[in-house]
């Protein structure tokens, strides 16, 4: 009889971790910068936030689960709405309470 030949790297329960909070680190660095880029065009840059406000809040409900994340989504939403007030990092704001605070409970 032939023995059967099993691949390790298939058969190998344990699987690499995501570094998903570094990830989602840099992505809201990164929203925020795109949030706070209306400042760049004075007359128009308030005009773009109507646009920029769904996404963002949508964004926000899709990296972090749960309570914070739609909570987030809601205040980024409306955050982003109000002239001048679009300078609060959210983003950051959200990634710093769900990791630092909180300790990623809920994002797994």
């Amino acid at each position: 009889m032939a023995e059967e030949v099993t691949n390790p790297v298939i058969n190998n329960p344990v699987q690499p971790v995501k570094n998903d909070k570094a990830s989602k680190l840099i992505l809201s660095l990164l929203f925020d910068g795109i949030g706070m880029l209306s400042y760049l065009v004075p007359v128009f840059g308030e005009a773009i936030d109507i646009f920029w406000a769904p996404i963002s809040g949508l964004l926000l409900v899709l990296m972090f689960k749960g309570t914070a994340g739609k909570l987030a989504g809601i205040f980024g939403f409306i955050e982003e709405m109000i002239p001048f007030v679009d300078v609060v990092p959210t983003f950051t704001i959200t990634w710093f309470y769900t990791y630092v605070i909180k300790g990623g409970k809920g994002q797994e």
